[in-house]
């Protein structure tokens, strides 16, 4: 098989799981989001159709972006990176306010999420300056000069999305650790990341008080979503109650289209299918690890790396957060939770993953 062919090969393997992710998404948001947009808004289906317009769109633009030339956008990442500033503190001013947070700019009838976007312009920035100090990547200072570069985003994003300010630092983190070939800097980089987190955690009661809901949810009336959130996976059992059959989403676990729908996937297919998910989710994260891997330069290997980063964390914290692993952050699962921004620009970010595999010169092992 000559090496055009495996790139082709490659190329479909990772189409094939992100369609995969997206159909049992919008499978999954119509079972969950059913009760809620009957009682809402007098549509069943009213979730489900917002999520496959925003879907469609993904897949256009998952498309046209694996035509583009990767090295084009990290030559434009600066620029980039200024927007999602821009975006991030016009949200703050202009933005759509919903369950006390401020994350939406809304565009006529369209709304979307700036944060979702700040992650991949995160990702292109943080390639473009590793790609002009690849020199010195081993320094003490290229590491600070990469966390000072992500502190105004982190912050901006932060003041009204905690867990995406969390994504965004993990990015960080990753791709320093890629490009950097020491490791005991990175103890540094973690004693000032707890100590950052810390104080950022104390700035507002309300964080503070998640941890305390986390602790001991029985006692307090915010953990009404986590215990029933828990009651949904153990009700499921090995192999579930059945597609659509879930009892939780009648409005015991509330919102369950969004960051809680892992707990009616348990529920509905049970184990068995949540262990299918995730492995999966796992298939996903392996594809983008050859690819960093085989990428052609430097550029390519760190804008797979970022993905692959962005995605793992992402899974990790959602599925962390409904079996109350950790406290509750607001973390969405990737392409199966409702949400039109993020399916799109994850869409994205899967279209920039296949223009580095495009351009790749080796063929995949």
């Amino acid at each position: 098989m000559s090496g055009e062919k495996k790139k082709e090969k490659s190329d479909i393997i990772l189409v094939m799981l992100v369609l995969a992710l997206v159909l049992f998404g919008l499978l999954m948001l119509l079972s969950t989001s059913a009760y809620n947009g009957r009682v809402k808004f007098h549509d069943s289906a009213y979730y489900f159709k917002k999520q496959l317009f925003a879907t469609a769109l993904g897949l256009m633009a998952m498309y046209l972006v694996s035509r583009l030339d990767y090295h084009r956008l990290v030559f434009f990442a600066p620029a980039i990176y200024a927007l999602a500033l821009i975006l991030s503190t016009a949200v703050l001013f202009i933005g759509q306010e919903y369950n006390g947070s401020k994350r939406w700019i809304a565009l006529g009838p369209l709304s979307f999420q700036p944060s979702e976007f700040a992650k991949i312009a995160v990702i292109l920035f943080l390639v473009w300056v590793t790609e002009r100090t690849r020199r010195r990547t081993d320094s003490i200072w290229f590491m600070i000069k990469i966390m000072v570069a992500l502190l105004p985003i982190v912050g901006l994003v932060g003041t009204n999305n905690l867990s995406t300010a969390v994504i965004i630092l993990g990015i960080g983190v990753i791709l320093i650790f890629v490009a950097n070939p020491k490791y005991l800097q990175f103890v540094g980089i973690g004693i000032a990341g707890v100590g950052f987190l810390a104080v950022f955690l104390a700035m507002e009661s309300y964080r503070l008080e998640r941890l305390a809901v986390w602790r001991d949810p029985e006692n307090y009336e915010k953990g009404f979503q986590t215990i029933q959130g828990l009651y949904a996976i153990g009700s499921g059992g090995v192999f579930g109650t059945g597609l659509g059959s879930s009892m939780q989403k009648l409005g015991f676990v509330p919102e369950a289209q969004n960051d809680m729908i892992f707990s009616i996937i348990c529920e509905e297919l049970g184990l068995a299918g949540a262990s299918l998910l995730i492995a999966v989710f796992g298939l996903l994260i392996w594809r983008l690890m050859v690819m960093a891997i085989h990428a052609p330069d430097l550029e390519g290997a760190l804008i797979c790396t970022g993905i692959l980063g962005h995605m793992a964390i992402q899974v990790i914290l959602n599925i962390a957060v409904v079996t109350n692993t950790i406290p509750n952050t607001g973390i969405t699962l990737p392409f199966i939770s409702y949400g039109g921004t993020s399916v799109l620009f994850l869409l994205g970010e899967m279209g920039l993953a296949l223009s580095v595999s495009r351009h790749q010169k080796h063929p995949f092992a």
